[in-house]
């Protein structure tokens, strides 16, 4: 499962970076906390594909469907 397909109101903690994603979106999504072990918590999932709002510690932050989809979750 990705990131990108968490819905609202529901977590997951991150398990990878797919291979795919550019090593300076993996090095710049760790230092905002998205790394592997952390709690993610989806706060807001808008319709049409809009970017969704994701919880790491006290920081909400938006990613859309071409970065969170490279993310895998459990």
């Amino acid at each position: 499962m990705t990131l990108w397909d968490l819905k609202q109101g529901t977590s997951a903690t991150v398990e990878s970076f797919c291979t795919a994603l550019q090593s300076e979106y993996r090095t710049r999504l760790s230092e905002l906390g998205f790394h592997p072990g952390e709690q993610i918590a989806c706060v807001l999932s808008p319709s049409l594909g809009a970017p969704k709002l994701y919880r790491v510690n006290n920081t909400v932050y938006s990613l859309d469907d071409s970065v969170a989809s490279l993310i895998t979750v459990a």
